[in-house]
């Protein structure tokens, strides 16, 4: 597979070994709750998941969840996208390795929703968790998704006027909307930092009957990406200071691999 690998190279085994080991002990620890659950009146549940103080095999499950969720969003970032683009800036890695969390976490997400449905639905015993940890799952996911669409240069930008113009005049126009994106950052963090610092060192939560500290870590997690969006603004920038010009019309948009796979599944039904 080393053939193959995007940056790891000789890592690859290691860290795909590091996600199989880290998410089967996730598993077991999480099958052992629940069990514990069905025998124990004072088994551990959701509510402990987000107090673990004084509880070692809380602390063991969340980090074992952790590390897991870390080292495979590594490992699938050293496997490059069909539609993505070659890797050429400096904080590319940072950010590939974080979307490919968000993408975890959108699983994540969709599981979560689904013991909503069938605990409610199937046992009618609706959950006190399930709407709040998705909104803080769906929280880190749009953050990454956003840092994402500045690495894949998939933002909105108006080729129309961009096209027409000279390559110092492109260049020009690049270096002021980077500059336009380290202004809004450095006002945002000015004006936020304050507030998010008190926020996170009280750890405020959401005020549920589940009370998740959503708040406490959001807000801080809202500067912290915003600032690596600007770097990853800066990164491309730099990467593509050199390159020759592009031309993009209506044909860029289509997407000859998904309209190959729709032609397949017609041509097999």
């Amino acid at each position: 597979m080393e053939h193959s690998s995007v940056w790891l190279g000789s890592l690859r085994g290691p860290v795909r070994m590091a996600m199989i080991v880290f998410t089967a002990l996730a598993l077991v620890i999480w099958v052992w709750l629940v069990a514990n659950r069905l025998i124990s009146a004072e088994a551990h549940g959701m509510h402990e998941m987000i107090r673990p103080q004084g509880r070692p095999i809380v602390w063991a499950m969340l980090l074992s969840l952790a590390a897991s969720i870390v080292f495979a969003g590594i490992y699938l970032s050293d496997i490059k996208g069909a539609i993505e683009p070659e890797r050429d800036g400096f904080f590319d890695i940072v950010s590939l390795v974080l979307s490919r969390i968000a993408m975890i976490m959108t699983a994540l997400t969709v599981i979560v929703m689904f013991w909503e449905v069938v605990s409610r639905y199937v046992f009618s015993r609706p959950t006190l968790w399930a709407n709040e940890l998705s909104l803080w799952i769906a929280s880190f996911v749009f953050l990454f998704a956003g840092l994402y669409a500045m690495q894949q240069r998939s933002h909105i930008r108006i080729y129309v006027i961009y096209d027409m113009m000279p390559r110092w005049a492109q260049k020009t126009s690049d270096v002021v909307s980077v500059l336009l994106i380290l202004f809004f950052t450095f006002a945002l963090v000015w004006g936020g930092y304050s507030d998010a610092l008190t926020r996170m060192l009280r750890m405020e939560t959401f005020g549920t009957a589940w009370d998740p500290p959503i708040p406490g870590v959001v807000k801080p997690a809202i500067l912290i990406i915003i600032v690596l969006v600007a770097i990853q603004a800066v990164s491309n920038l730099i990467a593509d200071w050199n390159k020759a010009p592009e031309h993009h019309s209506a044909a860029d948009e289509i997407d000859e691999i998904e309209i190959e796979n729709i032609r397949r599944t017609l041509e097999e039904k």
